[in-house]
C-alpha cells in the first residue's frame, strides 16, 4: 500500500509542477514591455543616446527629460538616485557608488528584492533591489554592511550600485516589485 501511495504522491507533485510551470509561462507572456526589465523597452531612442540636462548651478536637481510619474532615476554618468514621488516631486537624492557593470540608458522596473545577501564580490549587502540584467550580471541597488566596503571590487563583474545604510534603507522603503526605475547618462 506504501508504494502505491507514493507513485500517487510523486504523480501529484509532478502535475503541480507542470501547472506551476504552465501559469509561470503564460504570466510572463502578458507582462507589458514598461514593465519587462529589458534595457529600453520603453524608452525613446533620444532618452538612450543623448545625456539629459541638467541645471549645473543645481547639481542635485532632478534632469530634464528623466521620465514621468512616481520613478527611482539612476544617474551612470553622474552616480546619482533621485526617487521622484507620484506627483514628481523629488522625495530623495543621494550619491551612489556604481559596480563594474553600468545599465543601458532606458526604462527598467524593479524585478526582485532580498532583504540581505552575499554580494557578487563577497561583501554582505542589505536592502537590495534589482532591476536589470546586462549580459547574466545582475544590476541593483545595495548597501554594504560594513562601510567600509561601500566601493566594490572592480576586478569582478558587478552590477551592484552601493548607497549608504541609510539611503539603502530609503531606497529599499520606495522601490518595491514593479517600481519604475530610470536609467540616465
Amino acid at each position: 500500500m506504501a508504494r502505491s501511495s507514493s507513485g500517487w504522491v510523486a504523480g501529484l507533485t509532478a502535475a503541480a509542477l507542470a501547472t506551476v510551470g504552465l501559469l509561470a509561462h503564460r504570466a510572463a507572456s502578458t507582462v507589458p514591455e514598461s514593465l519587462s526589465g529589458r534595457p529600453g523597452a520603453s524608452a525613446t531612442p533620444a532618452a538612450s543616446v543623448v545625456k539629459a540636462p541638467r541645471d549645473r548651478r543645481h547639481p542635485a536637481a532632478l534632469p530634464g527629460g528623466s521620465g514621468t510619474g512616481e520613478r527611482v532615476v539612476y544617474s551612470v554618468d553622474d552616480d546619482r538616485v533621485w526617487l521622484v514621488g507620484p506627483g514628481g516631486t523629488v522625495e530623495n537624492t543621494f550619491r551612489v557608488t556604481p559596480g563594474s557593470v553600468d545599465p543601458a540608458p532606458g526604462t527598467y522596473a524593479v524585478t526582485s528584492r532580498s532583504k540581505t545577501i552575499i554580494g557578487t564580490d563577497g561583501v554582505p549587502v542589505e536592502h537590495v533591489v534589482r532591476f536589470a540584467d546586462v549580459r547574466g550580471v545582475v544590476i541593483g541597488f545595495s548597501a554594504a554592511v560594513d562601510q567600509s566596503a561601500q566601493r566594490a571590487d572592480t576586478s569582478v563583474k558587478t552590477g551592484g550600485i552601493r548607497e549608504s545604510r541609510t539611503d539603502g534603507e530609503t531606497m529599499w522603503m520606495f522601490a518595491t516589485i514593479g517600481q519604475k526605475v530610470v536609467v540616465i547618462r
